[in-house]
């Protein structure tokens, strides 16, 4: 009688602690957000130290921490340059700019929404075409005609070309495509006329919306440096970015402490909007929709 010979045994599975590829995975996304975050914050710390640091520790090997901290760098720029004016310029122009945005814009989204007129399609290309063209282009025809009018080194001829920028207002239609019709119809019965629609009705709920656009466009505004920089033709109508382009290529590159002081005064404001406001930006890009 032939023996059977046994069968070998299988090899032993190898079983893997649960949930360990998903921590190896884990401590990968962690490790690219830390270092995204310290390439994002590392510029804005090192111009934070470097507004405090003497003017002797930009002469001698690079160090991140100042020798000793001094507020010198701020004195000297309030005192030896006009600064509160063109903080004055910056806060005028933006603020003007987003008024005049918060104003306009809303008009012009729902013009373009909920009413019915001639001509409306081939305006509503136009403000698309417009979002495609680069800023660049546009900055010579806006000089010709603010030169014309006599607007050239003038706080109308720095703000009236952006009273209403295209990006408000297709922003603003396309919030306004979504409001239902209902509500507008419901009112007009009731005996309000389209003005008296648009701003108890329609103003309301586009609150959050408005709230991004005015953001936007101050952050926008205040940033802004290319135009300014040709339309503003003389010192007393610099704004902030224009003013610190100009001396770190003139009489004061080499005092790197103090235009590190001005960098910080220009993106203080910045971030403090947008850390307040960030909650209405998500909200009202989010309740635009996608109509149209």
């Amino acid at each position: 009688m032939t023996a059977i010979p046994a069968a070998a045994p299988a090899p032993a599975a190898t079983i893997s602690a649960p949930g360990s590829g998903r921590t190896a995975g884990n401590r990968w996304v962690y490790l690219l957000l830390v270092g995204g975050l310290v390439f994002m914050v590392g510029p804005f710390l090192w111009m934070l130290l470097g507004s405090i640091k003497p003017q002797a520790d930009f002469l001698t090997a690079p160090t991140i921490l100042p020798s000793v901290p001094t507020t010198d760098n701020y004195s000297r720029l309030f005192n030896q340059l006009d600064f509160p004016r063109f903080f004055f310029n910056s806060s005028v122009i933006a603020l003007a700019v987003t008024v005049g945005n918060l104003v306009f814009c809303p008009m012009l989204g729902y013009a373009l929404a909920k009413l019915r007129w001639r001509g409306k399609r081939v305006i509503m290309g136009l403000v698309l075409a417009t979002l495609m063209v680069p800023a660049g282009i546009t900055l010579i025809p806006n000089f010709i005609l603010m030169s014309k009018l006599g607007f050239v080194n003038t706080y109308p001829g720095l703000i009236l070309p952006f009273l209403a920028g295209p990006f408000g207002v297709f922003l603003m239609r396309q919030f306004m495509y979504g409001v239902p019709n209902e509500l507008l119809e419901a009112a007009r019965m009731d005996g309000a006329n389209e003005f008296r629609v648009f701003w108890s009705v329609v103003v309301p709920i586009a609150t959050p919306v408005l709230a991004t656009l005015g953001i936007l466009t101050f952050l926008g505004n205040w940033n802004s440096f290319l135009y300014p920089l040709v339309m503003a033709q003389e010192p007393q109508m610099y704004t902030l970015p224009v003013a610190l382009a100009t001396f770190a290529t003139g009489q004061y590159q080499a005092d790197h402490g103090m235009l590190m002081a001005g960098s910080v005064i220009l993106v203080v404001p910045v971030l403090i909007v947008f850390i307040l406001f960030q909650r209405w930006i998500t909200e009202g890009i989010a309740t635009t929709g996608l109509k149209g």
